[in-house]
């Protein structure tokens, strides 16, 4: 039996080395079987994880416990060639008459990978469809005070009204236009982290921050006759995970939430620690024992019954009429929380609601820290080359700049750009749009660099860095800073800039 399974299946003793191999091991890592008996089983993991690996080997070896297929854990083998494949793994400890034996069996998962991948990223167009549906109003109500008060300072300081004129209004209508930008800002931000490709960014993450900085845009999901009620326990722990898969979690959830209470209701988000024990986990086949980080969204709707509850997790499995729903939003929440190494339980009855309760390992690293705030110069020295293909743009960042003090060479394109730079002295900082017509902002850095080997570069794109080939320059020490961004942000990159050209200009 061993010898015919379509899985890989590897044995070793006590000490960790391989005593047997199944043919399908050769498939699997490209090993022939003498190539594998005798040696340590870190020979078919990355070197990255073999070290931390031995221990995790002895702790299982001094306490070995059955741990069937399912628990959840998405691994990585090392094929003979170097490369890694994605894998799952199963344990079986044995007592033989040569002592203990542990009897790993190996899945391949490569296919279901990809096609998890292309699950999420298919569900991550119809969420940025539900998103944009969702915050359109709010958007509308941004835009239209931005208007509104843009009129009423137009009117207080029109030529007729000078006598009337009220320093204080005008000072308020200029208030409420900025509190609202920076709340489109916000929304757009959340946006850009949804749009972008699935390409997971793992981080330490703090899930009360997380859940803190969606709130804005969630809100306006569940409707003006829903009620959001936050839990979150100070405590609970960090988790390692990608911040746009939780962001997007969030978001099912709360839809899913709100599309079962036509009639209003509660939607509550809570978290906090949980210790899962051995003996529990051995009761519950897709648990691995340990700590964990509780995310949980519950709501006061129609629930489910157990027909539903045994397929809400399949993908393209709806109970909404057609159009309003593909089905992938719960099949996308399952597949990111597993990728995580975590698990997610259903609670729920027809006419009490439904609770999703979603566990991730916990982990006793520090959440990254921020960089540290820089404060802008009263007076700015040395000269800047702004390049913005946007008029009003242009005519902003170059007044903002001048009343700092710099002096302000504002061009148009890259071609102008170059032209320019030739006819005056050499520039100290470069500031410049990345996305411009003909050449781009990435291109013109490069051939100014060349030329001024002490100019600094600033980057401005309202795209995302991962879309973006901007290695080519920030190796060389370009700065990118993303739009929209604040007066002060861009004083502040420009600072920095400006004293990285002085201390190359006084080495030279």
């Amino acid at each position: 039996m061993l010898e015919a399974s379509p899985n890989a299946i590897v044995a070793v003793d006590a000490q960790g080395v391989v005593v047997y191999v199944n043919p399908q091991v050769q498939a699997t890592f490209g090993y022939e079987r003498d190539e594998v008996i005798g040696q340590p089983i870190e020979l078919l993991l990355p070197e990255r994880v073999s070290e931390r690996h031995v221990a995790h080997r002895n702790a299982f070896i001094a306490h070995p416990v059955a741990r069937p297929m399912g628990i959840g854990l998405d691994l990585a083998g090392r094929r003979k060639d170097g490369t890694e494949v994605p894998v799952e793994i199963s344990l079986s400890p044995v007592e033989t008459s040569d002592g203990l034996q542990v009897f790993a069996t190996v899945v391949d998962i490569t296919a279901r990978k990809a096609a998890e991948n292309q699950l999420l990223q298919s569900q991550k167009l119809e969420s940025i469809g539900r998103l944009a549906g969702g915050i359109a109003h709010d958007f509308n109500n941004m835009l239209f005070a931005i208007h509104g008060y843009s009129e009423l300072l137009t009117q207080d300081l029109a030529a007729a009204n000078r006598e009337r004129f009220d320093p204080d209004r005008s000072q308020a209508s200029v208030t409420a236009i900025g509190n609202a930008a920076e709340r489109a800002t916000a929304l757009t931000a959340q946006l850009l982290a949804f749009s972008r490709q699935q390409v997971v960014s793992v981080k330490v993450l703090d899930l009360n921050d997380s859940v803190k900085a969606i709130e804005p845009m969630i809100r306006p999901l569940i409707g003006e006759n829903m009620k959001l009620v936050l839990r979150l326990d100070p405590a609970a722990g960090h988790i390692r995970a990608d911040v746009g898969q939780i962001d997007q979690i969030l978001v099912n959830l709360i839809v899913n939430a709100r599309d079962a209470m036509p009639n209003g209701g509660t939607v509550t988000i809570e978290t906090g620690n949980v210790e899962f024990e051995e003996q529990y986990a051995l009761e519950h086949f897709d648990v691995a024992p340990g700590p964990y980080v509780m995310l949980a969204v519950s709501d006061t709707g129609v629930g489910m019954d157990r027909a539903t509850r045994e397929h809400v997790f399949e993908p393209f499995f709806t109970t909404k009429d057609v159009g309003k729903g593909t089905g992938l939003g719960l099949a996308t929440t399952y597949g990111i929380v597993r990728q995580a190494g975590g698990h997610i339980w259903l609670y729920s009855e027809p006419g009490h609601g439904s609770a999703f309760k979603l566990y991730f390992p916990r982990v006793d690293a520090a959440v990254e820290a921020r960089p540290p705030s820089i404060s802008t110069p009263s007076v700015g020295v040395g000269t800047v080359l702004v390049v913005e293909d946007e008029p009003a743009v242009r005519d902003m960042t170059t007044q903002l700049l001048e009343r700092a003090g710099y002096d302000v060479l504002p061009v148009a394109d890259a071609a102008e750009a170059l032209a320019s730079t030739r006819l005056v002295r050499p520039i100290d900082v470069l500031v410049t749009d990345v996305i411009m017509p003909n050449m781009s902002g990435i291109e013109l850095a490069e051939q100014l660099m060349d030329r001024y080997p002490h100019l600094s570069v600033v980057l401005l794109s309202g795209y995302t860095a991962e879309t973006l080939d901007l290695e080519r320059v920030t190796a060389r020490g370009a700065t990118f800073v993303p739009k929209p961004l604040t007066s002060n942000q861009l004083l502040a990159a420009v600072q920095q800039a400006m004293a990285s050209a002085l201390a190359r200009s006084e080495r030279r």
